[in-house]
This record gives structure tokens, sequence and C-alpha cells, in this order.
């Protein structure tokens, strides 16, 4: 765990400004700086950063958050991560309050592994430039050497042990740890057996996280060979069923074209990216994964796989779906693009081009369609038996669907197939849906809100900017029936017990980040920058907002309790409270 009073200190340390410009160039506007959203996209700037508030917000889209925040949106990373970064740029270590001797080794080892890997990479490449014949295969299948660039596309030579032109001590274990090498068993009489290079006579696909270091490698032959693909194996910095090749290159094609086309291989994402389809990225040679599908909903709403039409990549549309179907909220789709036999991205794109490869993708087939699609050809639905086992087959995959109009609308859509209303296949789902006509009944939020121009919200806004006049606020009515005055209360809590000293909005908001009050609290900030009122006007504003507040409170204090005088009497000391209140009115 991250102590609370690093990622304030961490916070007052760097600059949000910085933090954004190292990958959005931004231009002055008035006391703030402005670009178009690197989170979607647009011609004319809507993308505010402020330096005085060490806050951003985007009047497009409704991103907003702290340098932290942008952190997370921008590169993918949780929550940890994005502090371990930011606290690297500022030149800080991060403590953790629970940090073992156990955890301290394994954050020790896997820097360790991570420079390993990065010497490895450097290698490989160097002995690309070495070697006509592998230089020779990447011109065939038509890649520049600016693309081979981008990738950092390396060579591993047809030599047993190769790295050892790389490091002085090939018998180091970190490189048995990153899987670089392999350790053959030792024959009778010998304590200890050969040792050999992994990758052998193959092109060097490096595999990146997102901060950009070598986690692992994926290995292609030149010529004939098995496998034809080899990936690094399992490692403490590398794991394929979480790890996806090109996301990190592919990241703000995918920003800009609104959506990432998953493929199969190393090659037809390179390929792409030659004829500039750039949102590509593939799975690591297994099936995809639902920590694939969570990653890349990170990036963007929408996901187009793309797999050959054979029985192959039937299959793994299959287990994508599957994958896919707990992610899919209200506002996300996923659809999926077959290509016709004869291809494979590679070759598609070459001979059709890019827009038809692009219009084609767009056009692909929701999920929706294809879940139906496959259930008919899987279930003979002219019996009863079949329509029987079509909705046993639908059952787990639809209940997996989150509540939601998504999942309302796969119900609608499925039943016809079977002769059931979509209220009928619900209930043989264990499921249920609104009626026509019925009034839908949605799960209370998190935070319910009052109206938006309320006195209350008008107050967070106000101390959002100014955390110090919290200290005004003494007592207020009816904070339980108002969630923003319950996040007023609580700044003015955490500023007087010095959580926050010295902070503004980018501290309150990591310090409420999973509270109930941090939605409040974002929301408070991004409208202080869509309509800021002068600094100095603030504390006469918020005295005005106060002294409203109060008024208003004793007022609904007053009609209860006249209300109660009328229906049962008062207690002696409900009269009394009734006649400090009229009193205090009247001062007020």
């Amino acid at each position: 765990m991250i102590p609370q009073s690093f990622i304030q200190e961490l916070l007052n340390r760097v600059d949000i400004v910085d933090v954004v410009e190292r990958h959005v160039p931004l231009k002055k506007a008035g006391a703030n700086f402005q670009a178009c959203c690197p989170f979607h996209s647009e011609k004319s700037p809507s993308f505010t950063v402020s330096p005085t508030k060490q806050f951003y917000h985007c009047f497009g889209c409704g991103a907003h958050g702290s340098a932290i925040g942008f952190l997370m949106e921008y590169s993918g990373l949780p929550y940890p991560e994005a502090i371990e970064e930011l606290a690297r740029q500022a030149g800080m270590t991060v403590p953790r309050e629970d940090f073992t001797p156990e955890m301290a080794q394994r954050r020790q080892q896997a820097a360790s592994l991570t420079d390993v890997m990065g010497r490895a990479a450097s290698h490989y490449k160097q002995q690309l430039k070495k070697n006509p014949r592998a230089i020779e295969y990447l011109k065939g299948r038509g890649l520049s050497g600016e693309i081979a660039a981008r990738f950092g596309i390396g060579y591993a030579p047809d030599g047993w042990q190769g790295l050892r032109d790389a490091f002085d001590d090939y018998e180091a274990e970190a490189l048995n740890e990153c899987g670089l090498v392999i350790d053959a068993e030792a024959s009778e009489g010998q304590t200890k057996g050969r040792r050999y290079d992994r990758f052998r006579d193959r092109i060097m696909f490096p595999i990146l996280d997102a901060r950009n270091n070598v986690i692992g490698f994926g290995g292609r032959v030149l010529d004939k060979g098995e496998p034809k693909y080899l990936n690094s194996p399992e490692t403490p910095l590398f794991s394929k069923g979480r790890e996806l090749y090109g996301l990190t290159q592919a990241r703000a094609a995918i920003r800009d074209d609104g959506f990432v086309l998953v493929v199969e291989g190393y090659m037809d994402v390179v390929a792409l990216a030659q004829f500039g389809v750039c949102n590509a990225v593939a799975t690591l040679g297994t099936a995809t994964t639902a920590d694939h599908i969570h990653k890349l909903f990170r990036q963007t709403d929408r996901i187009v796989f793309c797999f050959d039409g054979d029985r192959a990549g039937r299959k793994a549309a299959w287990r994508a779906l599957e994958s896919a179907l707990s992610e899919l909220s209200d506002g996300r789709s996923t659809s999926f693009l077959f290509l016709p036999p004869e291809h494979d991205p590679d070759s598609f794109v070459r001979e059709q081009g890019a827009e038809r490869f692009r219009q084609m993708a767009l056009a692909s087939q929701p999920l929706s369609e294809y879940l139906l699609h496959e259930l008919e050809a899987r279930c003979d639905t002219r019996s009863a038996e079949g329509r029987a086992r079509f909705v046993n087959e639908a059952r787990p995959l639809v209940t997996q669907v989150p509540a939601g109009a998504l999942r309302t609308q796969l119900l609608h859509l499925l039943a016809p197939a079977v002769g059931l209303s979509a209220q009928e296949l619900a209930e043989a789902c264990g499921l249920r849906i609104p009626r026509a006509g019925a009034r839908i009944a949605h799960a209370p939020a998190a935070a319910p809100r009052t109206a938006p121009s309320s006195p209350a919200r008008k107050l967070l806004c106000i101390l959002m900017q100014r955390p110090a006049l919290s200290a005004r606020i003494g007592h207020l009515e009816d904070i339980d029936d108002d969630p923003w005055l319950r996040a007023v209360q609580a700044i003015a809590d955490c500023v007087e017990h010095g959580d926050v000293e010295g902070g503004g909005p980018a501290a309150l908001i990591e310090f409420f980040r999973d509270s109930p009050h941090g939605p409040l609290m974002k929301e408070a900030a991004a409208s202080t920058l869509e309509d800021m009122a002068e600094e100095s006007a603030l504390p006469h504003m918020f005295d005005d907002t106060l002294l409203h507040l109060r008024r208003s409170g004793i007022s609904k204090a007053i009609k209860r309790l006249t209300a109660l005088s009328r229906q049962s009497g008062l207690s002696a000391a409900q009269q009394e409270e009734l006649n400090r209140l009229i009193k205090e009115k009247a001062g007020t």
C-alpha cells in the first residue's frame, strides 16, 4: 500500500503540464494550456490543462483528472504503476507501508531482468544490421527500415550461444529467468548441462510493457521450420495471457481511429502498420483472454477482431467472444471481421489497400449477430430439442453480460430464434428484464446527485479551488440528505486534519479516489475550469453561498418542527430547538 502522504508529496512535486506535454503538444491559452484531446478524435482543441489546479479536463468527451489519472488513461497503467511512473519521472522512490523484504527483493529482481531484456533487444537489433539474409527477408515482406526501427525488430543469429557477445557473464541466472537461454539436462558425470540460446536464426519482435520496457520476445523463422513462431516463456516480467504485441506503438492510432484491431500474428501488426493501418495489436500465440479485453477497453470502446475465415479462425473468434462478454457494458462494442480464405491481414492490405481494409473493419459483424449466427449453426431450431439446446447454450453466455441495455437487446435478438418472447428467454436464463411499459428501476448510484445548479454543488466547486475556505464552514444542516454537502464536509475534515496540506483539486481527487465523494469532486473540479470565477471573488462567493445554505437549512428545520407541533405537539427540547432556529433565522 502506498502511503497517502507520499501521493500528496508527489502531486506537489510534479507539474501536470510537464507530464501531459511528454505525450501531447500543448499551447498556451490564457492561464491554461490547450490541445486536441488524446482520448477522442476532434479537430478543434477542447482539452484543457490547468497549471494552477494541476488538473486536466476535456470539454468534448468529459475526460478529467490529475497527473496520476492522466498516466492511467493515456498509458493504460494501473493506479500503483501510474504512481511509480510519475515518481520515477520526479526522481522519487515510492515507499510502501506493507513493503516486506521479500517484496523489495522481487522489485529489485524485476528491475534487473528489465535491464537484461533491454540489452538483449539492443543486441538483436545490431545483429539484424549485420545479416543481409535477414534484411532481405524483411524487405521481401515489404517492410521498410523505418517500420523495423519503430517496432525494434532484430535478428537472433543461427548459433547456439550468440548471446555470449551481448553479456559478460553468459552463465548468469538472470538470462535463464528472462527465458533467453535454455539449460540442457546434465549428462552422466556432469554437474551442469550445456546452456544455449532459446532464439536462433529468427526475426525477433520485442514485446513491450506500458512503460516501453522490453518484457519478452516473439521469434519468427526465416525459412521453413517449427515452430513458426516462438514466444518467450512465462517469466517474472512476461505473461502471454495478459500482454498484447504492438499496443504501445498503436495507442495514438487507436484513439485517432476510434477502435482497436486485434489480429493473430506479429507480422500482421507490422505489415498493417507499413500500409498505414497503425491501430492493430496481436495476441501472443494464445487465445484472447479476459485480461486482454480489459486492457483494450481501457484504450477504446470498440474492439474489432480480425481472424481467418477457416475453422481455426472461427474457433479463435468464439473464444474471443466468450472472453469479451463480461466486459461489454453499455457504450462498448465488439465485432468480428473474417477475411476470405485466401488472405491474411498482411496479404489483404497489400492487394486491396489500407482504405478498403478499414472499411471492412468498420462494417464487421457485431458480436450480437455473430452470437446468434453461431448458436443457430450449432442448434437445429426446427425441433423442440434443438431450441432447448439453443437456450441451454445461450444461458451461460447472456448471463455474463452486465445488466443494462445491451443485455436486454441481446435477449430481444435471440428470443425469436426459439419462438420465445424476450421476457420468456430472460426467465429461462434466470434473468429479469423490464416488461413493456414498465418503469425501469435503475440501481442507485454510488453518489446520487442533486440539481447541477444547487448551492451545495457551488460550495463544493469553490472548495475545489480554495480548500482552505472550508475553515469557515462550521455546522451544516441536513448533511445526510445531500451528497454534495457530504463531500464539502469531507474536505473540511480533510483540511482540518492536515491530510492534503497545501493541496489543490488534484490532491483532493487522489485522496478521495476510492470514496463516494471522488466522482463529485472530479465533476466540481471540471466545472471550475469551464466557468472559473476570479480568484479574489471566491471568499465572497463562498460566504454568500454558505449563508444561503444555512438559511435554507434553518427554514427546512423550522418547517419540520412546526408541522410536528401541529400533529402531536413538541417536547420541551424540541420547542427550545424551534425557538433557537427562529431566533437564528432572524439574525441571518
